[in-house]
């Protein structure tokens, strides 16, 4: 990036944060738009082409993931940092290995790392939150060392659902099932739809048999 302004669209639904983001970014940074769902992200990168997209992931619409996964094919010079309040691994996994995201970013580590990590991905490095990164590192060491070759690999969430898509759940029922919402429920459906090349919820199953993924019974 050399001497240049990074370019920057904040996409987050609640208001106030976003411009108290805005006003932090803009001591060093040019702030190209706002957007308030992941449609509305779409749509300004698209246009604007920022160097990074600041991405919540609960946003209306089709949400931040699917936002930050769609981005990476439409707009992929634009390097996503997800700025969230959710510290599980799960999201961070989510984020960074399936939506291809570049960096992670929990709220309470914003005030002190937002511009490295804007800094960091701009320069095509992944930024991982202090908080969030030393259990996501050692979490993907164990996951890559362990995968077995020819076999897609699924996060423990996705297992979950995939368990629950077999035994006839739908979204709503696995939202109850699992603690999540409904619209997070079908993001994991659509993920697994997606890395498994099915165009079924019976082709779904039969693969995840066939490769023990889940069991039969």
């Amino acid at each position: 990036m050399g001497s240049e302004r990074i370019r920057v669209l904040i996409a987050d639904d609640h208001r106030l944060f976003r411009e108290a983001l805005r006003a932090v970014l803009e001591r060093e940074c040019e702030v190209v738009g706002e957007a308030a769902s992941g449609e509305e992200t779409i749509a300004i990168a698209a246009r604007t082409r920022p160097d990074v997209v600041l991405l919540d992931i609960a946003m209306p619409g089709i949400g931040g993931l699917s936002a930050a996964h769609r981005l990476s094919k439409t707009v992929p010079s634009a390097k996503v940092v997800v700025l969230s309040q959710h510290e599980d691994e799960e999201y961070v996994f989510e984020a960074m290995v399936e939506a291809g995201a570049a960096g992670y970013l929990v709220k309470t580590d914003a005030a002190a790392e937002l511009l490295s990590a804007l800094r960091a991905v701009a320069m095509r490095r992944k930024y991982l939150s202090a908080t969030v990164a030393p259990a996501v590192l050692a979490r993907l060491k164990h996951e890559n060392s362990h995968a077995p070759r020819g076999v897609v690999k699924i996060t423990p969430r996705e297992r979950e659902v995939l368990r629950l898509i077999g035994e006839g759940a739908t979204s709503k029922d696995i939202a109850a099932r699992l603690g999540i919402s409904p619209k997070t429920a079908q993001i994991h459906r659509d993920n697994l739809k997606r890395k498994l090349k099915a165009n079924s919820t019976a082709t779904m199953v039969r693969y995840a048999i066939k490769h023990k993924l889940i069991r039969a019974d």
